[in-house]
């Protein structure tokens, strides 16, 4: 009895101080594997309407990033990019089995040294068959490789075990658990879904939906060759392997039972989010705690007769990117179409943290996006990156320049032709303005010398010009971008 006393008087004496003083706020970042731009009711995909109420939430009570994109489609390389808000020739994850170097800053081992209790739940993937525990993370939940979709085997802070049950499902229990457990303590919940990768596998009370749909089928779906004399060779190549509608993961299934079986893993995802904020709002914390919800990377389904990723096309290397703290942002849903990336999501949760971006970090913070105001420095393109992979080699080397108009893909290695579209007037991505621009045995790369129109010409040049710089000042190198280099003449 004196002892509760004791206790219960101590706790009013330290009362007002704790008033005083602005607690930290609570943060939970959620990453979709796969989870492509557009596939979101409120977005207006026709399947989805009515059957993703929590991200539709989020559309319509937070902050969407229209013009939100990956640096590098691929998994690896894109986790690796947000954890150290760098580009991947300078943070070297290139593939979905480099490891990430522990001694690069990574944004959750600044939270942990300002005090946060940080817990990372689910897919690292980032050094092949690694599952351990990594720095900056007080609790760890994750699993080898890719996982498993059913009765996963799972690392828990060093300790490995089979655990019955569905993936999607696990891991939100266990943020929940997290959350709840959290304490006095401001919390970082980094939640890494399984979900939507293939092979598909969706819990089994969403198994049946969507059986009598027909897949929708994009324009550029079709063969034809007026397209492909258009386009470089090798994504006709690529429409016959794995990675193609030709070849289709390497399955004897329809597109449309492939395309069904995505939607339903995604029913799960908008279920794991609505647990989190519901858990948020019965325990008065949702008002001002930072949620945000990310694709790793973007997914084809049939666009240029591709599936899958890692190409620099629109559906690959857009993604849905959105945000909600009313406490920042207000609750009355804001667009936002100025350029978002994988880069700035460290440098946005350590400001919602009251942080200091780190050293190297080439993104930047998107709270003032997410807060109606846009710096008139802001960003108006990026660099895009991909590395050959030798168990998939029919996808080469991409490096290329994303504006706000224009879109510009070289394959450094290859004999084939670049790629330019203009994204205002070709969506879609048909009219490649450098189709005329054959490969010659003099060529090498100087392919702006090689198109007729003058115009095209110009900003080619202006293209290439701007991808030299970005590489120059990221410490890349700037001879990828294709320019014809003063010392050429001396290299016959």
């Amino acid at each position: 009895m004196i002892r509760r006393h004791f206790l219960k008087t101590a706790a009013a004496g330290l009362a007002p101080a704790v008033r005083l003083e602005k607690p930290r706020r609570n943060i939970i970042f959620i990453l979709a594997d796969d989870h492509r731009y557009d596939m979101i009711g409120a977005l207006g995909h026709p399947w989805l309407k009515g059957h993703t109420p929590h991200l539709d939430r989020m559309v319509s009570q937070g902050v969407c990033f229209r013009n939100a994109f990956v640096t590098s489609s691929l998994c690896s390389p894109s986790r690796a990019t947000v954890l150290t808000g760098r580009y991947m020739h300078q943070h070297g994850v290139t593939d979905n089995f480099s490891a990430l170097n522990p001694a690069l800053p990574q944004f959750p081992q600044a939270l942990q040294g300002a005090g946060y209790r940080t817990g990372f739940f689910g897919k690292w993937h980032m050094g092949g068959t690694g599952d351990e525990p990594r720095p900056g993370f007080d609790h760890w939940l994750s699993f080898r490789g890719q996982g498993e979709y059913q009765n996963p085997e799972l690392n828990l802070n060093g300790m490995r075990q089979r655990v019955p049950g569905n993936m999607t499902d696990l891991l939100t229990q266990s943020v929940l658990r997290f959350m709840d457990e959290s304490g006095p303590k401001p919390f970082f919940a980094y939640l890494s879904h399984k979900a939507v990768h293939a092979p598909f596998q969706a819990p089994e009370r969403h198994a049946r939906l969507f059986e009598n749909l027909a897949a929708p089928r994009p324009r550029t779906m079709l063969y034809k060759e007026d397209y492909y004399r258009r386009w470089p060779e090798w994504v006709r190549r690529r429409r016959v392997s794995r990675h193609g509608v030709d070849g289709m993961m390497d399955s004897d299934e329809p597109f449309d039972v492939h395309y069904r079986r995505y939607c339903q893993c995604l029913i799960a995802l908008d279920e794991s989010l609505g647990q989190i904020l519901g858990r948020l709002e019965a325990t008065n914390r949702l008002e001002d705690t930072l949620v945000i919800y990310m694709g790793d990377n973007g997914y084809m389904w049939g666009e240029h007769g591709l599936i899958d990723k890692r190409a620099m096309y629109e559906a690959s290397i857009r993604i849905p990117l959105l945000a909600h703290c009313p406490a920042l942002f207000g609750t009355a849903g804001r667009q936002v179409t100025p350029m978002a990336l994988n880069l700035d999501i460290g440098p946005t949760i350590l400001d919602a943290a009251g942080l200091s971006p780190l050293s190297g970090m080439q993104g930047r913070s998107l709270l003032p996006l997410g807060a109606g105001r846009t710096p008139e420095d802001w960003r108006r393109d990026f660099l895009y990156q991909y590395a050959w992979e030798q168990d998939y080699p029919y996808t080469p080397n991409i490096v290329g320049l994303r504006t706000d108009t224009h879109s510009l893909m070289n394959y450094p290695g290859t004999w084939d032709i670049p790629e330019l579209y203009d994204i205002r007037s070709d969506p879609e991505q048909i009219d490649n303005l450098l189709a005329e621009a054959r490969i010659g045995p003099r060529m090498r790369g100087r392919y702006a010398n090689h198109v007729k129109e003058p115009s095209v010409q110009a900003l080619v040049q202006g293209l290439q010009s701007r991808l030299a710089q970005l590489l120059a000042e990221t410490d890349g190198d700037p001879r990828l971008a294709g320019l014809t280099s003063p010392d050429d003449r001396y290299a016959y």
